[in-house]
């Protein structure tokens, strides 16, 4: 059996792969302002790369999101601006959205997410018992519980992963 049958990626989107806002800020501050300036917002550094080396090594990787309407509809415009899809491989049918954030489980539950990628401790929170590694990303007001895996950048929450992942020379035999 091959590794990408058996795990499946969840990702937020707000401040880990959309770049804005402090740690514990507002999620939607990156889209304050005019369309020009909302398409403008950076990605996350590193997070293109580090999704586009990932995308292979799991079944399926999906997009879980918690916004309203309109945070929703400048989402799909900024992932459609940055070429998300083509440059990381995630088909841009692969975005789920809800409205509060333990709904996240939900989502997790219903796609069968083994691994989450989430600034929010709250919504790790949710996510205890229904996926089984979870990684707490970006810079925290305050330390991790050890239920959760902090990661700080892409390159730490890549490495979290991979680890957890059975190598492909394990897959071989």
């Amino acid at each position: 059996m091959s590794t990408q049958q058996q795990f499946r990626l969840g990702v937020d989107i707000g401040r880990v792969i959309i770049g804005g806002g402090a740690a514990g800020g507002a999620d939607t501050q990156f889209f304050s302002g005019d369309t020009a300036r909302m398409l403008a917002t950076p990605a996350v550094p590193g997070a293109f790369e580090a999704l586009a080396r990932l995308v292979p090594r799991f079944e399926q990787v999906w997009l879980v999101s918690k916004c309203g309407e309109r945070v929703q509809r400048h989402t799909r415009q900024w992932l459609t601006h940055h070429d998300f899809s083509a440059r990381t491989g995630i088909p841009p049918e692969h975005l789920r959205f809800c409205l509060k954030r333990p709904e996240k489980a939900l989502h997790c539950a219903e796609l069968g997410i083994t691994h989450f990628v989430d600034d929010k401790l709250d919504v790790h929170q949710a996510l205890r018992g229904v996926v089984p590694y979870r990684y707490l990303f970006g810079p925290q007001p305050a330390p991790a519980p050890d239920w959760v895996r902090h990661t700080e950048t892409w390159p730490a929450a890549e490495a979290a992963i991979l680890e957890s992942l059975p190598s492909m020379s394990d897959m071989a035999c």
